[in-house]
Order: C-alpha cells, then sequence, then structure tokens
C-alpha cells in the first residue's frame, strides 16, 4: 500500500513540475521569443499549464520503455528516432485533445496556430509539433531521469509533506478557479 502512495506522490510531483516548466516556457515565448508582453499562459491562476504536466507523465508511461531499448537498423541506433517520431504524434494528440476540452470547458483554447503552415483548425501545426518533439527528448532523455533521481532520494515524510502542500496548493486553485472565480 505504502509504495503505491509513494508512487502516486512521486507522479503527482512529476505532473507539477512539467506544469510548471511549462508556463515558464510559454510565458519564455509570450515575452522574449514574440514580445507580446506578459499574460498567465495557463487556465489556472497559479504558474502552470497542466497540458505540459499530463503530456509529460503520458509520455513517460507510453515511451519510458521504448527510449530505454536498442533498436538498431545495421549499426546505425534508431531508438531515439523512434522516441522522437513517438513524442511529436503524442503531443500533438494531447494538444488536439486539450484544445477541444478547453474549447468544451472555457469556451476558447489558448493558442492560435493559424499563422503556422498546414494547422489543423489553429488547434495545431507542424512547427509547434516538432518543437515539442525537441522538449519531450530534452525531457525524456535528461529531465526526467534527474527528477526521478530526486523523487528517488527523498524520505518518505519529505516527499508525504511536499506532495501534500503542492495538492492543497493545487486543489486550491482549483476550486478558485472554477467555482469561486
Amino acid at each position: 500500500m505504502r509504495r503505491g502512495i509513494k508512487l502516486l506522490e512521486e507522479y503527482f510531483l512529476y505532473f507539477m513540475m512539467y506544469s510548471i516548466l511549462g508556463w515558464i516556457y510559454e510565458v519564455f515565448l509570450e515575452v522574449v521569443v514574440y514580445r507580446w508582453g506578459f499574460s498567465n499562459r495557463g487556465v489556472l491562476f497559479g504558474p502552470y499549464c497542466v497540458v505540459y504536466g499530463f503530456g509529460a507523465l503520458i509520455l513517460v508511461a507510453l515511451l519510458w520503455r521504448l527510449k530505454n531499448k536498442d533498436i538498431r537498423v545495421g549499426r546505425v541506433k534508431v531508438t531515439p528516432v523512434l522516441v522522437f517520431l513517438g513524442i511529436v504524434l503524442i503531443t500533438t494528440a494531447v494538444e488536439l485533445a486539450a484544445s477541444y476540452i478547453m474549447e468544451f470547458t472555457a469556451g476558447e483554447w489558448l493558442w492560435d496556430y493559424t499563422r503556422f503552415s498546414w494547422n489543423f483548425q489553429g488547434r495545431i501545426a507542424p512547427n509547434p509539433s516538432l518543437r515539442f518533439g525537441i522538449g519531450g527528448m530534452v525531457f525524456l532523455y535528461l529531465l526526467q531521469p534527474l527528477f526521478y533521481k530526486v523523487t528517488g532520494k527523498m524520505s518518505e515524510r519529505t516527499l508525504d509533506i511536499i506532495a501534500s502542500i503542492l495538492g492543497i496548493i493545487f486543489l486550491s486553485d482549483v476550486i478558485y478557479t472554477y467555482l469561486i472565480k
């Protein structure tokens, strides 16, 4: 039973870390790259984009084993290419689904890709999908192994405390955003 709780807490921390990193990435694009100025890029009040958190967990669930395989064509290792293609397909599907969920729940979604070639209803496009592929490679090959090490070194008590505090903050934000605001 304790192992299940620990695993749930670890994955909740991963969800929060990637949601926050996603928010930072989105704000960076808006402020530094596109120079549009600051706006909260998430659907909640706090500094997190939950689509990045869910997307990261889906990538871990679907691609972690593939990432660790040694698939070759002749002498050339093709595993990273397969992982990259998997990331592009999965993140594109997650983004498309998220746009429909946001439209259903909030009446709109937070991005517009109509300026990109070959976009679908402004919801998805190859350009951002390829960027998500690159970001997903950084995530799966660099960040997630680091996060595994960090959470693996935490005591059960530390993990309980951090997950509980973040859980209360996140739940409060959901309640504030959808029930009070």
